[in-house]
């Protein structure tokens, strides 16, 4: 697992260190601030990997209050980017409290949902877990981020579906989800409506809100089987591609590394994944396998959904691609995740011998 996550985080830096060069000139901005995140990252994983993950289960209600408290402050004192209050700016540094919220919502539903049947039947955790994870969704949707309250709405619903749950109760929240969902489009904004609108044709407005789904396409398709070469990408060069640097960074890949270079992310990714699951099969406590098929989600969700509205079968969403997108908060995150499931596996080891 910390192989697969050095190599992708090494070619996340390849990409990020090509597509900060725009007609000759490098910007190291974003490069330097990548280092400093990853550097940070991989000893709070390591830290995380030695800290016994039973612990969180003491203060996970604690952690769920303050991570409310920051979403709630990050909306009146947050910093805008991009039509978004979602960061807090520090000595030119940008702190993203979704990101975090998305790990403490997985350590939180983790203790919450592993509560014996005896201490709590299954409607009540269905009708109070909907109203824990209504809260923080709401914040998000203020600032507004959709595509972080999907994320943490798919890691609820995940987790929930392999607490336990039995095939009668399972039809009817799925019913009653299915509801919501469909239901939710009265509540989405105009320029969220048209994202899913021009997803089904992004040409209903070339030049508008469909233009970086065809720019994007454009720059996946035109790297063909070898790709162009890193520092070569027409697209992402001439600054065609926009966001290139973050939310489609993996069509940056797919221009300059072509199809055998996206073909290496997919399958490094497919390892990380494969791995989640031998940690979440061998997990020793419910706790564990449940911090461990958290966590397995959030990536699923966020690779399917970063390659899919990079390659036009989803909508865009704003969401990072795990280890590759450029982003402190999303880096820290995604190897502080990694390293609890290192400490879910440790912990099993030690059982082991």
């Amino acid at each position: 697992m910390l192989v697969v996550a050095l190599l992708l985080l090494t070619i996340g830096l390849a990409a990020l260190y090509s597509v900060s060069f725009s007609r000759n000139e490098f910007n190291s901005e974003y490069f330097v601030k990548q280092i400093i995140a990853i550097l940070i990252g991989i000893g709070i994983m390591f830290l995380l990997a030695l800290y016994d993950y039973r612990a969180f289960g003491f203060f996970s209600t604690r952690l769920y209050l303050i991570t409310v408290l920051i979403l709630f402050g990050v909306i009146y004192f947050g910093v805008e980017a991009r039509g978004t209050t979602g960061w807090f700016g520090i000595s030119g540094f940008n702190f993203q409290p979704v990101e975090l919220t998305k790990l403490v919502m997985i350590i939180f539903l983790a203790n919450f949902l592993s509560k014996k049947k005896n201490e709590l039947s299954i409607w009540v955790k269905i009708f109070s877990s909907t109203i824990l994870i209504f809260i923080p969704v709401f914040l998000i949707l203020k600032q507004p981020d959709f595509g972080s309250a999907i994320i943490i709405i798919g890691i609820w619903l995940g987790m929930f579906l392999v607490s336990g749950i039995d095939k009668k109760n399972l039809i009817i929240f799925v019913s009653i989800i299915l509801v919501a969902f469909f239901s939710s489009w009265l509540f989405l904004r105009d320029y969220q409506k048209d994202r899913i609108k021009n997803f089904i044709n992004p040409y209903n407005d070339p030049r508008g809100s469909g233009y970086n789904v065809i720019q994007s396409i454009v720059a996946v398709g035109s790297g063909g089987v070898w790709g162009k070469g890193l520092g070569h990408g027409s697209q992402s060069q001439l600054n065609f591609l926009p966001e290139k640097h973050t939310d489609f960074i993996f069509a940056a890949i797919g221009e300059e590394l072509g199809f055998w270079g996206s073909a290496l992310v997919l399958g490094l990714f497919g390892v990380l994944l494969y791995q989640m699951k031998n940690i979440a099969r061998f997990a020793r406590d419910n706790v564990g396998y449940l911090m461990s098929v958290g966590i397995m989600i959030m990536f699923i969700l966020q690779i399917f959904i970063n390659i899919g509205m990079n390659i036009g079968i989803a909508p865009i969403a704003g969401v990072p691609l795990p280890l590759l997108s450029y982003g402190g908060s999303s880096i820290i995150i995604m190897l502080a995740s990694l390293g609890i499931l290192q400490s879910i596996y440790i912990r099993k080891i030690k059982t082991l011998d």
